[in-house]
Parts: C-alpha cells; sequence; structure tokens
C-alpha cells in the first residue's frame, strides 16, 4: 500500500474496535511517512455484527463524500467487510485473497456466502500464492497468484550481524527460531519433540498465541516465546538465529499458505527447515538452502543438516540471492497496479455494435468495379485491402454470410460475452511479415493456447508431454532423456509411413495412439486414421519436456478487440465496397469484373462439374453458464470415440474478457453442412488436381484459401498466400502498365 500511495491516496478501513460510547464514530490516523491514513471505526459495545455493519457502511459514505465523493478503488481483504462495502460505486473492486480463512479456527459461517458475493462483484482477484490460486482458479475469470514477495534489503541486514534483543540475549546456542502468529497452524507437538530430542538446541519463537490457549503451548526450558514484535526489529531476532524454522501443521488451515517468511528468512541468510507446504515445496525445494522434512524424525535430522550449513553460508547463499532477486515487492506492485488499472478501465469501456451486422451492400465510390472478391475472409479481405490500398483498385467484396471475418468471426452473445461463431480461432505464426501486417489493424492480447484431453477421469495436456505420461501411466519421469526413453520403448516402429495412424505409432506406440488419436480422429473426419493423410496428426507434436503449449510459435497473440474489429479495419477503405449476405453466383453483371479473386470451395466455382470435394463440416452448440469459470483450459478434449463432441471452447482464455457469464461451445464434426477442412486423401487430391488444371486456364480468376486451394492452412499461412499473390499480381499489373504505355508512345 505504500507502493499505491505514492501515486494514488490510499485509505485503509481497519475492522470495528468497540466502544463505551452509545453512537458509533471513527478515528483517523495519519501514517504521513507512508502516505496512508487509516480509518478506525469505533463500535459501541453489544451491538450486533449487522448493526455494527450498517453503521460502518454508513460512516464509509460520509468519508467518500467529505474525499469529494469519490468513486474508489475498493481494495478487500476479507469477505467478511464485504457487507460495508458492496454498496459504494467503485472504479473497481479488488479481492486479496491471502488464504482459505474458511479453514482457519473459529472461522464465522457466513464467510463462504459471502466470499462467493465478493467473487461475483469483483473485477480482479489476486491470491497469496499458487495453492490458493490453484483452488480458486475457477471461480473468477480474471484471478492471479502472487506468491510472497521480500523487502530483501531489510531482512539482509541480519547478515551483517545486529545486537542481539534484549528477551533473547540471554538465550544460548544453537537458537533455532521462528517467528509469525502461533495458531492452529502451527504443530506444537512437533516443537516439543524437537526440544525433548535435542536438549541442547533452543527454539525461540517469536509471535502472539491467537485462537488457542496459552495453556496448550508445550512448555520446556529450551522452548522460549518472547511474543509479538515490530516489523522493524525482525531482522535482530533473525540475526541470532543458526537456523529459520516452518514447524507447520499439515491439516486445512495450512492447506493453502504461501508463508511470507519463507524468502524473508533465506533473505535474512538463514537455512531454512519446514514441514511440506505445498507452495515451500513448489517455489523453494530445490534450494539447497532449504531443507522439507515430513515426520518429527526427518525434521530433526533436517535441523542437523541446517546447523552444519550455518557455518558455510557461501556454499548455498548465491543461489537463494539469485532466486530473491525476482521476489521484490516493487515488481509484485508493477503488476499489480497494470491489472487495476486494467480492471477501471474494464468498467468504463464497453466494446460498439458490430459495423458489418447486416446484409446489404455498402457503397463507397461509383462502379465499375476493377476486382471483385469473393469471401470476406483472411484471403479475401486481404487480397481487397492490398488491392485498394497498394494499387488503387475498386473492389467489391461478396460473401454470403451476413459479416465480415469468415470462420474466424467473433461477436458478443445475448449475454454480453465474446465467442467465436465457428469454434475457437488461435493466431499463433513464425513470420514477422504476418504479424507486422496484421499489426496494422489491430493490437495484440498475448496468449499462449493450452488444451487438455479428458481421459477417464484425468484432464492430461495435449499434445502428449512429459506430464502427460506421468499422469497417464502414474509414473515420475523427470528428464526429457527419461521421457523419451520410455516413449521409444512404447514406439512401434512403421517401415512405409503413409497415413496417420502410421505416423502415431511409430513414434508412441498403439497404446498412446488409441488413447489420444485414434477416437478424437474418427469423429473430427468420420474416416479412421488409417484412411487419412500422414500430414494429419503430423500437425500435432509429441515432447519429452514439461512445455504445455499448444503450439511454439514465436508470436502467440489474440487480436485485442477481437477478429471482427480487426477485419472491419482491414475493409474500411474508400475503395472497398462490401456486399454482405450475397453469393457471389448471384451478382448482376453490373457487379462483375475484369477480375475475381475466389476464396470459396473451388469445385462449387466450377458448378461440381467433376463431382464434389469431401470437405468436413462442424455443427456447434453455443450455452451461456452463469458461472465464472467452467474449465481448466480455453479448450478440453474429448478424444473417447463415445463422446459425441470432440471438444469444449471456454471463450474467456482466448479474449481475456472479465463477465460474471461464462459462455462455451460444444463442437460437434459433421459431413454436411458448410465446408471447414478438405480431407486429406490421396483421391482427393487427384479430383482437386482436375479443379486446379481448370483454374489454371482462367487468367480472370484467383483461387486463394483453404476452400480455394484444397489445403489444410493455419490461419496465417492463409494471410501470407494473400500477401505472396498479392505481390506477384503487383509485379504483373506494373509489368502490363509500363508495356501499355511503351506501346502507346
Amino acid at each position: 500500500m505504500k507502493r499505491f500511495a505514492k501515486g494514488r491516496r490510499v485509505i485503509v478501513w481497519e475492522e470495528p474496535i468497540p466502544c463505551e460510547h452509545h453512537l458509533p464514530f471513527y478515528e483517523v490516523h495519519d501514517f504521513p511517512d507512508d502516505r496512508v491514513r487509516a480509518i478506525r471505526p469505533r463500535i459501541p459495545q453489544g451491538w450486533s455484527a449487522e448493526r455494527s455493519e450498517q453503521a460502518q457502511a454508513k460512516m464509509l459514505d460520509d468519508l467518500l463524500e467529505l474525499q469529494g465523493g469519490m468513486k474508489p478503488v475498493l481494495w478487500f481483504y476479507t469477505p467478511m467487510m464485504w457487507p460495508v462495502g458492496a454498496h459504494v460505486e467503485a472504479e473497481a473492486v479488488v479481492y486479496d485473497c491471502m488464504d482459505e480463512l474458511s479453514h482457519f479456527k473459529f472461522a464465522p459461517p457466513e464467510l463462504r456466502e459471502r466470499e462467493a458475493a465478493l467473487l461475483k462483484a469483483a473485477d480482479v482477484v489476486f491470491t497469496g500464492g499458487w495453492s490458493i490460486y490453484e483452488a480458486k482458479r475457477l471461480q473468477h475469470d480474471n484471478i492471479h497468484p502472487f506468491p510472497s514477495s521480500v523487502d530483501a534489503k531489510h531482512f539482509a541486514q541480519a547478515r551483517r550481524g545486529q545486537r542481539a534483543p534484549a528477551d533473547m540475549a540471554a538465550i544460548p546456542g544453537p537458537r533455532l527460531g521462528f517467528y509469525g502468529v502461533i495458531d492452529e497452524r502451527i504443530d506444537l507437538s512437533l516443537i516439543d519433540h524437537v526440544a525433548a530430542q535435542r536438549p541442547d538446541w533452543h527454539v525461540v519463537m517469536v509471535g502472539p498465541v491467537v485462537k488457542i490457549s496459552e495453556d496448550d503451548l508445550p512448555r520446556r526450558p529450551n522452548i522460549h516465546y518472547l511474543g509479538g514484535k515490530g516489523y522493524a526489529e525482525l531482522p535482530a531476532y533473525l540475526s541470532g538465529w543458526d537456523v529459520a524454522l516452518m514447524p507447520f501443521a499439515i491439516n486445512e488451515a495450512t492447506r493453502f499458505i504461501s508463508p511470507t517468511k519463507t524468502p524473508e528468512y533465506l533473505a535474512a541468510g538463514r537455512p531454512v527447515v519446514s514441514t511440506p507446504i505445498r507452495d515451500v515445496l513448489r517455489h523453494y525445494g530445490d534450494l539447497d538452502g532449504v531443507r522439507i522434512a515430513d515426520t518429527p524424525e526427518a525434521f530433526l535430522r533436517a535441523c542437523d543438516e541446517a546447523l552444519t550449513l550455518s557455518h558455510a553460508p557461501e556454499a548455498w547463499r548465491p543461489e537463494v540471492d539469485k532466486m530473491l532477486a525476482d521476489l521484490s515487492w516493487d515488481t509484485t506492485f508493477k503488476r499489480m497496479d497494470r491489472l487495476v488499472q486494467e480492471a477501471v478501465a474494464h468498467r468504463r469501456s464497453r466494446r460498439a455494435p458490430d459495423r458489418f451486422a447486416a446484409p446489404g451492400i455498402r457503397r463507397g465510390g461509383s462502379r465499375p468495379y476493377d476486382v471483385v472478391i469473393a469471401g470476406a475472409g483472411f484471403a479475401g479481405a486481404i487480397m481487397a485491402e492490398r488491392l485498394a490500398e497498394g494499387s488503387g483498385k475498386r473492389v467489391l467484396v461478396v460473401d454470403k454470410r451476413p459479416h465480415v471475418a469468415g470462420n474466424a468471426y467473433d461477436l458478443h452473445d445475448k449475454a454480453g460475452v465474446l465467442i467465436h461463431q465457428y469454434g475457437p480461432h488461435i493466431f499463433h505464426t513464425n513470420s514477422e511479415q504476418v504479424v507486422d501486417y496484421l499489426s496494422r489493424f489491430t493490437a495484440w492480447r498475448p496468449y499462449e493456447h493450452r488444451v487438455l484431453a479428458k481421459v477417464g477421469d484425468k484432464l492430461l495436456p495435449m499434445p502428449i508431454n512429459r506430464t502427460t505420461l506421468n499422469g497417464l501411466y502414474s509414473l515420475n519421469l523427470q528428464t526429457d532423456e527419461d521421457a523419451a526413453a520410455f516413449l521409444a520403448a512404447q514406439a512401434e516402429p512403421v517401415e512405409d509411413i503413409r497415413t496417420s495412424r502410421d505416423v502415431v505409432v511409430n513414434a508412441v506406440g498403439r497404446h498412446l495412439y488409441e488413447t489420444f488419436f485414434q477416437g478424437y480422429t474418427r469423429k473430427q473426419w468420420g474416416l479412421d486414421p488409417s484412411e487419412l493423410d500422414k500430414s494429419v496428426t503430423s500437425r500435432v507434436p509429441t515432447r519429452t519436456s514439461l512445455d504445455d503449449r499448444y503450439f511454439t510459435d514465436t508470436f502467440q497473440a489474440m487480436p485485442r478487440d477481437g477478429f471482427t474489429r480487426m477485419f472491419e479495419r482491414i475493409l474500411d477503405h474508400p475503395n472497398i465496397d462490401l456486399a454482405l449476405g450475397t453469393d457471389f453466383h448471384d451478382l448482376k453483371t453490373g457487379d462483375l469484373a475484369p477480375l475475381t479473386v475466389y476464396t470459396g470451395p473451388i469445385d462449387a466455382f466450377f458448378g461440381h462439374r467433376y463431382g464434389p470435394l469431401p470437405y468436413r463440416s462442424l455443427q456447434f452448440r453455443h450455452e451461456t453458464l452463469d458461472q465464472r469459470r467452467f474449465q481448466e483450459v480455453a479448450v478440453v478434449n474429448y478424444p473417447a470415440e463415445e463422446v459425441p463432441h470432440t471438444r469444449i471452447t471456454e471463450y474467456k482464455y482466448l479474449t481475456g474478457q472479465v463477465h460474471q457469464q461464462t459462455s462455451i461451445t460444444y463442437e460437434y464434426p459433421s459431413a454436411v453442412g458448410d465446408p471447414y477442412y478438405p480431407i486429406p486423401r490421396p483421391e482427393n487430391q487427384v479430383l482437386f488436381k482436375k479443379y486446379e488444371a481448370l483454374a489454371l486456364q482462367r487468367d480472370d480468376v484467383i483461387f486463394l484459401g483453404r476452400l480455394g486451394t484444397y489445403r489444410y492452412y493455419n490461419m496465417d499461412q492463409v494471410v501470407g498466400q494473400a500477401l505472396a499473390t498479392y505481390r506477384r499480381l503487383a509485379e504483373r499489373m506494373a509489368a502490363q502498365a509500363g508495356a501499355a504505355s511503351t506501346a502507346a508512345e
């Protein structure tokens, strides 16, 4: 809050204090060094909780009026205070969830209900560590973990040696110390065991005793309870310890904690011994200066090892200091500040209606046209923009659908959630040229796509990686080499790799093939993988690392304002007219042009002269749910053949939208409907070649895109194809213009 106070007015509303007065009031306490003001409500003794909260709500209104009627950012550390501020019109609401308070001793019964209300209202949620983040990540769509930071400079004072505080000076060494609240989270029997087994060690416990009785504390001559201390005093106590302890009990109250004292102890240069708290294991378990033990005897051995480490700090502190360099409060503040600013901006902003949502022709000038383009997807829109802007051509873009953007079209559904009407479109590329071009029409939101596959009751990363193998087979593969050896043992070499089945079985064997690929591919394509070209499954790699990203391209991002907005900007040119909701084949003669760019199915252009090319279609079931999150990632695949859908997409992961509801799409492959995917089989390529031969005879038509060239292209490949085609066309037109000029002379 000190850091926030440098750029904002910060007022800390403290918990109420009982008083003997008959009316409520509040005290104002200024902390000028920190630029923070504390408000301390005083509530008459004996008032009910409800009456107290009503009084505090009125006092809060009074305070905000005295501040000039400001709209504050409300920052809640506990859901119990939600009734006090729920009515306030806020710039944004922040819930800073430091722990699972409902698991604490004497937790109020209404805490869960209030937290649900706070989560529903919050614009952004911070958690005090990864474990609590994982527990609550599906309860909010804008939630971010913030493991403990540390003021390393403050605690590093302990390394330089400090005079022992008076109440610790007479305690002999070696000293093993703990500071923090002493409550039900502390394993008191473990403290007693350590003191009993090592009477020459002295255990120093610094902190207040809360929610447990003083009578419950173990009492031995070598256990010392020194009470609570101020933040500024802690380095002096740490300086006199040989080992820092974290003797937490493993119970519901400690299930999600991420102790701030871990990096503080390390910054003070003290080796740490901890019980197996999940976030300590996750973040510090690999450090030589941290010992983790799960039994009393193991804890004793770990303390012995830590005492040895305390005599040779040069061996382990450099590794610690390297890690601590990334845990500063300044870094945490900058991230939190950005997220709060984004939350405020989100409350203020509202997306305008889609401009091109209705059928019709938008006229930007007079006819005739130089070019007619069939299709307002990537290939058609980019060719239109390039011809209009780059070559000054008059262009008509025609699309059967009543909107631009083709299959990448996104829109707000009835609930106001931005969805992809025709299934998820994830942008990724290794082409700087493609990124540079599209960046003229959109800003980007960084996004790395992750997919899970539902296998029985497990959700496993897809593509297959080391985590997938460990989860599926209950293994503990530790390295890439371990995973590679395991996969090599599963692989069944195929001498002549021709089909999609061959590719997978050759790489990972039949079991993994049947688990992840066989059923999914049969549903997706309506064919067994043994009937499909090897290119289909070759698109999905197998990894030995822990990399769980679906794509590994150098650029992975989503258009910040959505695909539709990007297309609208691409096509917003005075030389471009749009005919939406219009079939190219129904155009009147006056709307035709000397050149046609056709991005629809090539066989349809030629009236299916040799018969229809096979395509695979998709059907979608869109649903809006009255909850923040539905699943753990944007896309979950369902490879089991008995499940009718292939995947479920949750769009807010893709768009970054913050909304109290979420929208999902079930995807069902189909043999009928709009053509989506050319089916890659040798006989289909033979048929396509016949249409391609017809296309090569037409100088007045250019065929582009997935459907126009019967290729399974990604979005960036279509963009690259369109840009390259325009360059060749522009060169040809320039040459023709030059020849015509020469002839005229």
